[in-house]
């Protein structure tokens, strides 16, 4: 039978034509609408696409034969990644190809907006000559904050080093002595933005960063600060921006990525703005960096549809673990998931997972890299089997992996121990049943499941605390589903499950009515 592929985005010929040489059917349409696609695709094996696309839950639902999408570039969000899973469609993208055309459109955005060039080439255009109109400033002795130091920071900031500007940065999620080694000194967000000259955003689009940049912060800003943005919209909330640059709280801004693309009618009103500099997310394009999207994604969807070999997956099929490893895969996530929780908006340094019991001396590599995958889900957005540890690695996170014989009370247990800024902490879990289960944390010993929405207090032992917990809780309208407390000297620890979210000034409530700092609200991915 023969494999089709759907390129529905224009593509390099260069990928189209390892597509074609793996003797595959290939057909390149683009421009379809969301009924388009789903009149066709239930014939297609595999789609292909770039950011033009949208693969929605309708178009996968439509694809009947559909086993992979491929995203010919990094961010995955124009994919309904969680209908794929459930379709069975593997899911794969691009996650280093473009890095130095997005660093590269970030500095030249920074430039541009510095000496305002495209202004003085329209206005040149335009027959006239206004020099003094277009006065620049110098990028020499300026602060630049970076936005996210990860791997498009990281690039920015060894070029925008040799303009002889100073570097500074927040990233919760990088230790300090990988962005030393970059020469970028970390600080809190609110440094960034109340000292920085320049700006630039490197962050995922996750709900925590989403409107991340609003009024508030403009006001924070200096009135010469200037913003770029070659991440993704929605970060800058686009309205307040307005504002911002129409009002002249900030000097100017340069954009590339919008939360419409393309613009829609109200966003129009941002190209009236005479400092904002535009373009059409062309971060990634540039003829090598398109080069190497179409290459790298035309060779991995052919190694996946010809060989079943998996590589660049966003959600990796689990198929190829043993039956006493796989059902220890929930587990391992969950348990990196709630790591990241525990350890919140602090890096890192280490984490090592031991195996013990029935599961020391197994194959376990896939579920130490699936615990990497749970830390990393809220702190990237886009982890896999394939970035996950290069990712945690270039974060300065040492991972270890070891094994036990002996598992007390338990056949298998996984312990995942972890150091964040001096302090080490551990958790351990086993799967019951083939449900996930918490049965410690630290020096106190449980046995509650680990699943949807939890929250845990650690505090001194006293009469009383569970009825406050519950009452405050039951005021809520949060139902409890189950409750676990465990005791070592004179600290107890609480677990519970709950029906819904609880909301940060209910966790304040709880928090001072125990009398404790040490509680969190945990949202563990089913």
């Amino acid at each position: 039978m023969v494999v089709k592929v759907l390129i529905s985005d224009p593509l390099s010929e260069d990928g189209v034509k390892i597509l074609k040489d793996a003797g595959f059917q290939v057909d390149e349409k683009s421009g379809l609408s969301e009924d388009e696609l789903c009149g066709i695709i239930g014939e297609y094996d595999a789609l292909i696409i770039r950011s033009g696309t949208k693969a929605t839950a309708k178009v996968i639902e439509a694809g009947k034969n559909l086993k992979v999408i491929g995203r010919a570039g990094v961010g995955v969000d124009n994919i309904d990644v969680p209908a794929a899973t459930e379709h069975g469609v593997l899911v794969m993208n691009t996650p280093s190809a473009n890095i130095l055309s997005a660093a590269e459109h970030s500095c030249a955005m920074l430039l541009a907006l510095a000496r305002n060039i495209p202004f003085a080439h329209d206005s040149m255009h335009r027959g006239e000559w206004k020099r003094s109109k277009y006065t620049g400033v110098e990028m020499n002795g300026k602060v630049l904050g970076i936005i996210g130091v990860g791997r498009v920071g990281g690039e920015v900031a060894k070029r925008m080093k040799a303009f002889n500007m100073t570097l500074i940065g927040y990233d919760p999620f990088l230790p300090k002595d990988v962005a030393d080694s970059i020469g970028v000194r970390l600080t809190t967000l609110d440094e960034v933005l109340s000292t920085s000259d320049f700006m630039t955003i490197h962050t995922p689009l996750l709900p925590e960063t989403r409107n991340m940049i609003s009024m508030p912060q403009f006001k924070m800003m200096k009135p010469n600060a200037r913003l770029a943005n070659v991440a993704r919209g929605g970060i800058v909330n686009e309205d307040d921006l307005y504002t911002a640059l129409k009002e002249k709280v900030i000097a100017g801004a340069a954009f590339d990525v919008w939360c419409n693309e393309p613009l829609s009618d109200d966003e129009k009103k941002l190209l009236e703005l005479d400092n904002l500099v535009v373009t059409p997310h062309l971060g990634a394009s540039t003829v090598e960096a398109q080069e190497r999207v179409a290459i790298e994604i035309a060779e991995h969807a052919a190694m996946y549809l010809r060989d079943g070999i998996v590589s660049n997956a966003i959600n990796a099929p689990r198929g190829k673990l043993d039956a006493e490893t796989e059902p220890y895969m929930p587990l391992a996530e969950r348990m990196g998931s709630l790591v990241q929780q525990m350890v919140g908006n602090h890096p890192l340094d280490k984490i090592e997972i031991a195996y013990c019991g029935g599961l020391a001396g197994k194959q376990t590599k896939m579920l130490t890299v699936e615990t990497i995958i749970g830390y990393l889900r809220n702190v990237v957005g886009t982890a896999n089997i394939i970035n996950a540890l290069p990712i945690a690695k270039q974060k300065g996170i040492e991972i270890a992996e070891t094994s036990n014989d002996t598992a007390k009370d338990y056949a298998s247990v996984v312990e995942v121990r972890f150091t964040s800024e001096g302090r080490t902490r551990y958790i351990r879990g086993t799967v019951i049943g083939g449900v996930p289960r918490l049965v410690g944390v630290d020096g106190f010993s449980f046995d509650i499941p680990m699943s949807g929405d939890m929250m845990y207090l650690s505090y001194e032992d006293a009469p009383g605390v569970i009825g406050v917990v519950g009452n405050a809780l039951g005021s809520a309208g949060i139902n409890v589903a189950q409750m676990t407390v465990a005791r070592s000297g004179t600290r107890a620890m609480m677990f519970l499950t709950v029906d819904s979210n609880i909301d940060e000034d209910i966790v304040a409530k709880v928090a001072k009515d125990v009398g404790t700092d040490d509680v969190r609200f945990l949202d563990l991915v089913e």
